[in-house]
């Protein structure tokens, strides 16, 4: 069951990637040639559909319609979320919490279901335990997607992701909004300055050094906040629901430590 859980989200992960890359038209995953560009773009939308397609008839051979129809709900909730996000190009006017559904349909699906799935597939279908796991996963896709965005800022980015990318393409991401939401409402001139910057450097003139420090120091704040309710609500699954678990929730502690600030505890 293990291999089959791990094989299963692996293989809507990378469906996800397959059709994502070729939705932008992003050339580099990870640093090497997208699928879509190698290969053309058909056989990267059908090596997509194929990994969701054999999902659906592995899980279905297991038998367990609870576990085949959580399934389902997150790869549904995975393409809704990136068809809202792809309307949202250009669209100079997106709030965080139009940005936080996205988040939680998107990328908060998946956690989701990694929380959820192995506890269903084990026929433990309480409903205060699924939905507090399903609470922590939100909060996890929300921590993740938040953690990328600052990337595009060249903020913690290890992995050497393209800077600017998101701004350059018309896309308002997270922190986006969270640096230029005071400009967009009180100083347009200098908003639209900004959204047409070229480099970060030009960017953080527009927008002042100090301001973009600031308003990083509070964004951080924010998602700090969100990983103290996290882990409070993992206290509450041990305590409550858990308390024979004790590994499981031990390292469901690390991930926000893991996903947002890139580091181990």
């Amino acid at each position: 069951m293990i291999d089959l859980l791990g094989q299963t989200i692996e293989f809507i992960h990378n469906a996800s990637l397959l059709h994502d890359d070729l939705v932008d038209r992003s050339a580099l995953r990870r640093g090497k040639p997208a699928a879509w560009t190698k290969y053309t773009p058909e056989y990267a939308v059908l090596a997509g559909d194929y990994l969701l397609a054999r999902v659906m008839v592995n899980l279905s051979a297991h038998g367990n319609i609870r576990l085949i129809q959580e399934t389902a709900q997150a790869i549904s909730d995975l393409l809704e979320g990136e068809w809202i996000q792809d309307s949202l190009v250009r669209d100079m006017s997106v709030r965080l919490t139009d940005l936080d559904r996205v988040h939680n349909l998107k990328t908060g699906s998946l956690f989701k279901w990694c929380l959820r799935a192995p506890f269903i597939a084990k026929q433990r279908l309480d409903d205060r335990l699924l939905g507090r796991l399903e609470e922590c996963g939100t909060i996890l896709g929300v921590l993740f997607q938040r953690s990328d965005d600052l990337l595009d800022f060249d903020v913690r980015n290890d992995e050497g992701k393209a800077i600017l990318g998101d701004l350059k393409s018309g896309y308002l991401n997270s922190f986006s909004v969270w640096l230029l939401s005071d400009f967009r409402e009180n100083d347009r001139p200098r908003f639209e300055r900004a959204i047409k910057c070229q480099s970060l450097g030009e960017f953080k003139s527009a927008i002042g050094e100090q301001h973009f420090e600031s308003r990083l120091h509070d964004f951080d704040q924010e998602n700090q906040r969100l990983i103290d309710l996290y882990q409070h609500r993992l206290q509450e699954l041990q305590a409550d629901l858990l308390p024979e678990e004790v590994p499981v929730t031990r390292d469901l502690k690390e991930l926000p430590q893991l996903l947002y600030w890139q580091k181990r505890n």
